[in-house]
């Protein structure tokens, strides 16, 4: 209190230097106390943003520290500077400006909100501070926290809504928030897709379900790439041809999503496709095809062990080779078979560690499926489609030698089938034609000789 005094009466000691006649109670005075707390207010802003501020970010930049980096990265130093300017005007207002004085009111509640709302700013700088601190541990794999620092900052936004009103109104808050249950429904209404979006949020946590970078897939809003980010009320996702798709949070939990992190964790990225067998191409293989088969690396070994299991069994039952009704005998859609696999099984970019098998589907009009189903070890897009049309195109390459053919529904083949009959009926137009000239001519010859 004496120094406030004390500087008050300095104060009123240089206006009367300068204005003689000049008392507290004139509406001058007031102008000019609020005038130089203004100008100095002012001074300090300028004091601490050409000089403070920047003596900061050098000691930042060259500490080790990255969470200091963060927060001048977010301006929460440039923010905190303006508190220092309404802190002095909070501070000095009382003492130059009488209480009776109508500004004395208004300049307060000025400063009170002024400093209220650049708190708040300071207060989003250290909240955005710690959500870069937090995506670059190793935790925020497990879990996203973009959502709760939203419903944080939410929060506090709306304590500072609260505390704006009852001081520009001169009531307590409580009675304020009294008020507003009177309009509960509404907010409800208003604020539907943030409570959806924070209980989503919540489930999305406690079950670990979606983070960023997690490769998801949902057909109904044609969305197919990498999570950038979950937020309160929004998900953005980058699809692969490089669109961003916004959905609501919650749909990730009640919509049908499919996560590939699972895919990207493993050891592998599956392959399951098939390719089509002509059934007219299966048949059974005789010694010359087995010779042939033997000299594959891949299946000599299996071609001898079968080579034996058959001798074997036609020896326990007394069957001769010769008889193609009773003996056994390989096929050569079973041979490609085994090739198909031992070639996979020596293939250095499929994890061997996981399944691995060559089988056949039922067959159907368009031939006999014949799938591969095996895991890539490379799972990023490009490598794994490579790998993937290498195996392929060494398959349908190998087709030739195992006497078989793939189905290809081919459209020029009516057209074939077409020319063959008009070639034949031509022909056989042809030859009735010689056949009635030949039969006239007979004729005519016999009808000379008469």
């Amino acid at each position: 209190m004496e120094v406030s005094a004390s500087v008050r009466d300095h104060f009123i000691h240089l206006v009367k230097d300068i204005f003689p006649n000049l008392t507290t109670d004139d509406p001058l005075y007031s102008v000019l106390a609020l005038g130089s707390i203004l100008f100095v207010a002012a001074l300090i802003y300028i004091v601490a943003r050409l000089i403070v501020r920047p003596q900061i970010a050098n000691w930042v930049y060259k500490s080790n520290n990255k969470w200091d980096n963060a927060l001048q990265k977010h301006g929460f130093f440039r923010r905190l500077m303006h508190l220092f300017p309404a802190l002095f005007i909070y501070i000095t207002t009382p003492v130059l400006i009488d209480n009776e004085a109508v500004m004395h009111g208004m300049v307060i509640k000025s400063a009170q909100l002024y400093m209220l709302y650049s708190g708040l700013l300071a207060l989003y700088a250290m909240l955005s501070t710690v959500e870069d601190v937090y995506n670059a541990s190793a935790l925020s794999r497990r879990a996203p926290i973009t959502g709760f620092i939203q419903v944080t900052k939410l929060a506090f936004a709306i304590i500072t809504i609260l505390l704006s009103i009852s001081l520009i109104v001169d009531r307590s808050p409580l009675l304020i928030v009294s008020g507003l249950t009177a309009i509960a429904a509404v907010l409800l209404l208003i604020f539907r897709d943030t409570i959806l979006g924070f209980v989503a949020g919540i489930q999305i946590a406690a079950n670990r379900m979606f983070n960023t970078g997690d490769w998801i897939a949902m057909p109904k809003y044609e969305v197919d790439g990498e999570i950038l980010e979950i937020g309160l009320t929004n998900v953005k996702v980058q699809n692969w041809d490089k669109t961003i798709s916004t959905l609501p949070t919650y749909s990730l939990t009640t919509e049908a999503v499919k996560n590939w992190r699972g895919m990207q964790e493993s050891g592998g990225r599956r392959i399951k496709r098939a390719i089509y067998i002509d059934v007219h191409s299966i048949k059974l293989c005789d010694n010359d095809m087995l010779e042939r088969f033997s000299k594959i690396r891949y299946i000599n070994d299996y071609i001898d062990k079968k080579k034996n299991e058959l001798r074997a069994y036609h020896r326990d039952y007394s069957i001769d080779e010769s008889d193609l009704l009773n003996s056994r005998r390989l096929t050569n859609i079973g041979t490609f078979r085994a090739y198909l696999e031992a070639y996979l099984r020596k293939h250095p970019d499929v994890n061997q560690e996981l399944t691995l098998m060559v089988r056949q589907l039922p067959p159907n009009e368009l031939g006999l499926p014949l799938e591969i189903y095996c895991f890539s070890a490379q799972k990023e897009w490009v490598k794994y489609e490579k790998v993937q049309a290498d195996i392929f195109d060494h398959v349908m390459a190998m087709l030739d030698l195992f006497d078989l053919r793939a189905y290809q529904r081919d459209g020029h083949l009516s057209l074939l089938a077409h020319r063959e009959h008009s070639a034949y009926g031509n022909s056989n137009e042809s030859r009735s034609t010689q056949k009635d000239d030949q039969e006239k001519s007979e004729s005519n010859q016999k009808s000379n000789d008469e």
